[in-house]
């Protein structure tokens, strides 16, 4: 699954996708928006990386974020159903992890929450993943065309 097959899929199937990333910094949108006819179903990004910005701009309470941190399902949840709002698309997409060198709130490097936002659900989809922070980075952004392929072909 590649950027062009979700162009191609979104755009078949008449629906709107947006995301929101943060370890990713951004590699989704670049990735989608490197293929031409991107602007017909792609409607934008945020990318919130620093941990104040997941509370201005998502208005993810700190209460949340202190008691689950930054890197766990119920924050990618948040992400991505916030993100669905306020990018106003049938689709968000959310990226969280800890793509290394280091440990982050005692959390392995790896460890990535990719989180789904379609229609009234959320689904999150947690994985433990290997290599430098580059390959967890692809890897992730891979990962989500194969969650988005399945959630639009079984949900339209």
């Amino acid at each position: 699954m590649t950027s062009a097959d979700i162009n191609r899929l979104f755009r078949e199937k008449g629906r709107t996708l947006g995301s929101v990333e943060s370890f990713t910094g951004g590699g989704f949108a670049k990735d989608i928006t490197s293929v031409s006819g991107a602007s017909h179903f792609f409607k934008g990004a945020l990318v919130t990386y620093a941990t104040e910005e997941k509370a201005r701009i998502l208005g993810i309470p700190y209460t949340d974020i202190d008691q689950y941190g930054v890197v766990s399902q119920e924050i990618a949840g948040q992400m991505a159903g916030h993100g669905k709002a306020l990018l106003n698309v049938d689709y968000c997409v959310s990226f969280t992890g800890n793509a290394g060198p280091t440990a982050m709130e005692g959390k392995k490097v790896g460890e990535v929450y990719i989180g789904v936002a379609f229609y009234d659900r959320v689904q999150v989809f947690s994985y433990q993943l290997d290599g430098t922070r580059e390959e967890i980075q692809k890897e992730a952004i891979n990962i989500a065309y194969e969650i988005l392929k399945k959630l639009i072909e079984e949900n339209n």
